[in-house]
């Protein structure tokens, strides 16, 4: 049976001491319609192996560049061994197998990533939660590590209470930070950490503190942390975000797209779903993303999220064969063949001369015989 419920009835802390204490192994999920964010977390007997967050779709490879610890090359080198290996060997297995990287090194930054994520839920106040009892052996991992989750709930609360005195200076996410005036009193040289010059150097006077985070790859406590610092030392200064007064700039999602169906097509689904976010980041519109996004998440295993970006797909383009397809198949596996057919035949109808139309139209006449046989057996 699934434990779930709204955060403002158990809040998220009191959620992951629930698994911790019960020593339960499955997939926590938490959503927030606010923050139009999801969380996921896996637990094996009651410990952490895996954490993900939509808001920050970066898998393990692109961390690792990100911080320096590994290049594109070795990145590049060890997918193609995973590749040869027909997917079956960890990502971060083979960065050390290939020397890229220490063991000490890969799991301190797997933890930092893991951490990221559950420092960040655990800020919400409000969203869903939803945890399944199940085994963990589909859990995207890219690396073998267990965290204790008493030592995280011990260092989440700690930064719930610095949080608290950073909302002194930064009082939410949402604002815009600016370069402060020049004033004599300062030096003219800035003494900065690597991160902290990593953040100043995205500052335009648009992006909010959480466009910020997400384009850093950092943790939105992280980056709330050196802007605290910025403004303290009157490097930079917030304003409230302004409204757009034109139509929303959209970029082109091609990239992000080959990207994420190259990587479904090699089993690396986590990171498939990513670039299909990055897609939808850059074109909220884009029926492909969202169809991107469905496949994914069907190799997940998230039936539901999957049917609800293939709804949003056909909203965005009703003319497009694959996402009827994608719908056709959706359909059958809830068991409502009707439905399955209806969305067959309009796939047939915008592609009448496709390559699988013959198997289409079988999977329909079998589709249609068996609901046939369905209606007759609740009509004697």
């Amino acid at each position: 049976m699934a434990i779930e419920g709204p955060l403002r009835e158990l809040g998220i802390h009191d959620v992951f001491q629930l698994l911790d204490l019960s020593r339960k192994t499955g997939t926590l999920r938490v959503t927030s319609e606010l923050r139009d964010n999801e969380g996921t977390v896996y637990f094996d007997n009651g410990r952490l192996i895996h954490a993900s967050i939509r808001s920050q779709p970066h898998p393990l490879g692109t961390v690792l560049v990100r911080a320096g610890k590994i290049s594109e090359a070795d990145l590049a080198k060890a997918r193609t061994v995973q590749h040869e290996r027909n997917g079956g060997a960890k990502l971060g297995e083979v960065l050390i197998e290939l020397g890229a990287i220490t063991p000490r090194e890969l799991e301190r930054q797997v933890r930092q990533q893991i951490e990221a994520v559950v420092f960040e839920l655990m800020s919400w106040r409000e969203g869903f939660f939803s945890f399944e009892e199940r085994g963990v052996g589909d859990a995207p991992l890219e690396a073998s590590i267990r965290i204790s989750t008493e030592s995280l709930l011990m260092e989440g609360a700690r930064r719930i209470d610095e949080w608290s005195r950073i909302a002194d200076k930064v009082p939410n996410l949402g604002v815009v930070p600016v370069l402060a005036p020049v004033d004599d009193s300062h030096p003219t040289l800035l003494d900065l950490l690597p991160n902290e010059w990593a953040v100043l150097a995205l500052i335009d006077g648009v992006k909010d503190l959480r466009v910020i985070a997400g384009a850093l790859g950092q943790s939105e406590f992280d980056v709330a942390k050196i802007m605290y610092g910025l403004v303290s030392t009157g490097v930079v200064a917030l304003k409230a975000p302004e409204r757009p007064s034109g139509p929303v700039r959209v970029e082109d999602p091609t990239p992000f797209l080959q990207r994420g169906a190259n990587a479904l097509a090699l089993g690396r689904i986590d990171e498939a779903l990513g670039e299909a976010r990055n897609a939808l980041a850059a074109d909220p519109g884009s029926a492909l993303a969202r169809l991107l996004a469905a496949r994914a998440l069907v190799r997940l295993g998230r039936l539901a999220d999957s049917m609800d970006e293939l709804r949003k797909a056909a909203d965005a383009d009703p003319l497009n064969p694959d996402v009827h397809l994608e719908l056709a198949y959706a359909a059958s596996r809830r068991g409502d063949m009707l439905a399955a057919v209806q969305s067959w035949d309009q796939f047939l109808k915008l592609r009448p001369a496709s390559s699988g139309a013959d198997r289409v139209r079988a999977a329909m006449e079998a589709a249609m015989r068996l609901n046939n046989l369905i209606e007759a057996h609740y009509s004697v």
